[in-house]
């Protein structure tokens, strides 16, 4: 025996189908098969038939309760009309009294899907409470505009109640909410004819509704942000939007702008689809948006959304023609936008077949980006870079899952609504979530090739001024041999002609003679230990003959010719052991301070100090002489080039001068 209870949705009254009792006889295998299949599809066709049964006939008169959207769509009947048919009540119960309406769905939302005609909705209603009340008729999507008229019991006629059109924002509506609602009053246990007439020329007739008292609808607005999950949806659309602002602060990737607009035209687009703009913009804002319209605005996040995939997945780089006809797609589409702003007011003055072929070519615009989007994603599979077209594939899945629910319910070809406030919204959110994980990622892939590319730049940046510093070096050495083999012996030959027998005698022979023949010696010997000095200065350190330390004491026996001023020097040990560049560095910037001081400085004494500490070389230089004469930082060339050369080792600079003398501290790190 097989017995199947189905209840009743209202009344919970069970239902028995009759019983199916069958007895078993040792039949053949294909006949067994056979009844029994015979036995399923008669079972199941009894239980279509009695689910048929089981939907009561649909009631003429809505029994007003303070909520009634519950069981709205029993009561009403509907009706579509061209745009240019007469916009009267009269008109429109004359096609009820011939039989033109037909019922609403059961309990489903009214949705016509791409339809360019009127809508007239006609409810008969009771107010059953014990009390006159205020009754609104409320429609939760856009209407350019919607009228309601009523007839009661002692009227003749059709009077217009209220009219409200969803074009103005929600303070300058007949009752100011985030719906469009229309309000009527009733007496206690008045009856009356409503005919609500709409007019939406956005190519979809989706019209969910309810007719609610006003106590009721104000306590289901406070709530309905929390209800439908709005609060965080939002709070997390826009925390993700300046999150990728911050990322573009950091990076200057492109991506990221394209990614803000994306999240701002989406975000802007659900607002637009539950009324929460009604509320949060003025006049002159709300009615920009819906002069774009709320379609164009997925429109333009679709464009921005090729353009993040054509970043993410480097498109342009290898796949040009791919990236240039989605370049062309995006192109297009943002084009159309703004053809459609013009456009639209005339087409909906005329009624004809240019809005539905603007509507129909924004709707073909829209499959089309998502087709191409999938079509990259493949290309880009079958190469070497299937992973970002995977990683990127999840994202995509998540927002096309929900815009295609969303889409094919705005179509009519469906009327799912699995999830609060819709599909589309989690989509985006979903999608969100795991974007911004993919562009931190790539924010740190990023970091780091940076990171390598400013490694190699200092790299090539080190050898270039290491080739520089030994070809300086080479023609300071150069240099300095050229004086001390070719100016210094012809120097020194002149000096011995000077004192030879012929020259004494010749300046003997008067005072005057004697005493210029004595001067010009002194300038020569000056000559020569100049030339002595400055060739010897020249040469740097050579690791491996002479150490730092010996070549600074050598540098200042020959500064010490002069008598004056006197130079005395102190070495750490260990400075040997320094990286080669740092002592030639050492060396050079010693010197150069060294005749600083003998040339300008007019100093008496000078002490030099090499100290050897963990992480940098010390180079102290002081003198007890006049100081400098221009600012500390010294604008002549000698300081120039200590301060060059202390920069390129990353090292420190210290200048202290006034009247009594001047202590240059010049930091390399080891």
């Amino acid at each position: 025996m097989l017995t199947l209870r189905i209840p009743h949705y209202d009344n919970n009254i069970v239902y028995y189908l009759s019983d199916v009792s069958y007895l078993y006889y040792p039949l053949p295998v294909p006949v067994r098969l056979f009844a029994f299949w015979l036995l399923i599809g008669g079972l199941l066709g009894s239980i279509h038939g009695s689910a048929q049964q089981l939907r009561p006939a649909l009631a003429d008169t809505l029994y007003l309760q303070q909520s009634n959207g519950a069981h709205l769509s029993e009561n009403y009947r509907y009706c579509t009309a061209p745009f240019d048919s007469p916009s009267t009540p009269a008109h429109a119960d004359s096609l009820w009294q011939v039989g033109h309406f037909q019922p609403g769905p059961w309990h489903r939302t009214l949705n016509l899907g791409f339809v360019h005609r009127r809508l007239w909705l006609r409810l008969a209603v009771v107010n059953t409470l014990p009390h006159p009340a205020r009754f609104l008729w409320s429609l939760y999507n856009y209407t350019d505009s919607a009228t309601l008229y009523w007839q009661r019991r002692r009227d003749t006629t059709f009077t217009r109640v209220a009219a409200a059109s969803s074009r103005v924002p929600a303070a300058e509506r007949v009752f100011p909410a985030r719906a469009l609602c229309l309000p009527f009053t009733l007496a206690a246990g008045e009856r009356a004819v409503l005919y609500l007439r709409i007019d939406h020329h956005a190519g979809a007739l989706y019209m969910p509704s309810d007719v609610t008292t006003t106590e009721d609808l104000l306590a289901w607005e406070v709530n309905y942000v929390f209800y439908k999950h709005w609060i965080w949806l939002i709070g997390f659309y826009l925390s993700s939007a300046l999150f990728n602002l911050v990322l573009f602060a950091f990076l200057r990737d492109r991506i990221h702008i394209w990614y803000v607009l994306y999240v701002v035209c989406t975000t802007i687009f659900l607002l637009m689809e539950d009324g929460l703009d009604a509320l949060l913009l003025p006049a002159g804002p709300y009615k920009l948006l819906w002069s774009i319209g709320q379609f164009n605005f997925m429109l333009l996040a679709s464009a921005c959304g090729l353009h993040i995939m054509q970043l993410f997945l480097r498109l342009r780089k290898g796949w040009p023609w791919l990236h240039r006809l989605g370049t062309a797609l995006a192109v297009l589409a943002i084009g159309f936008v703004g053809a459609y702003s013009l456009l639209y007011p005339t087409a909906v003055r005329t009624s004809g077949t240019g809005l539905l072929t603007l509507n129909a070519a924004r709707e073909v615009l829209l499959l089309a980006t998502f087709v191409y989007g999938w079509v990259a994603l493949v290309a880009v599979a079958l190469t070497r870079r299937r992973r970002l077209a995977a990683y990127f594939s999840l994202t995509y899945f998540f927002f096309f899952t929900g815009f295609l629910l969303f889409w094919l319910n705005h179509l009519g070809l469906t009327n799912l609504h699995l999830l609060q406030p819709n599909a589309l919204a989690w989509g985006l959110f979903f999608e969100l979530l795991v974007m911004n994980i993919l562009l931190t990622g790539r924010f740190r892939h990023t970091l780091r090739q940076n990171a390598q590319l400013r490694i190699r730049q200092l790299d090539q940046r080190n050898a270039l001024g290491s080739r520089l510093i030994a070809a300086q070096e080479e023609e300071r050495e150069q240099l300095a041999r050229e004086l001390h083999d070719a100016l210094g012996p012809n120097l020194a030959a002149l000096h011995l002609a000077w004192q030879g027998p012929a020259m004494r005698e010749a300046l003997a022979s008067s005072p005057a003679a004697a005493a210029a023949g004595h001067h010009a010696e002194l300038l020569l010997r000056h000559l020569r230990d100049e030339v002595r000095t400055f060739s010897h200065s020249l040469i740097p350190t050579e690791p491996g003959h002479n150490s730092l330390a010996e070549s600074i004491a050598t540098l200042s026996e020959l500064f010490n010719l002069y008598g004056n001023p006197i130079v005395r020097t102190y070495c750490d040990e260990g400075l040997d052991r320094l990286p080669p560049p740092v002592q030639q560095a050492a060396y050079r910037i010693t010197a150069e301070l060294l005749n600083n001081a003998l040339r300008h400085a007019r100093a008496t004494e000078v002490l030099v100090q090499l100290l050897r500490h963990s992480d940098a070389l010390e180079i102290m230089v002081e003198d007890n002489g006049r100081g400098l004469p221009s600012t500390p930082s010294g604008s002549g060339i000698g300081l120039r080039g200590v301060r060059a050369r202390t920069d390129y080792l990353r090292g420190h600079l210290h200048i202290d001068s006034s009247n009594s003398g001047t202590s240059v501290v010049v930091r390399l790190p080891c």
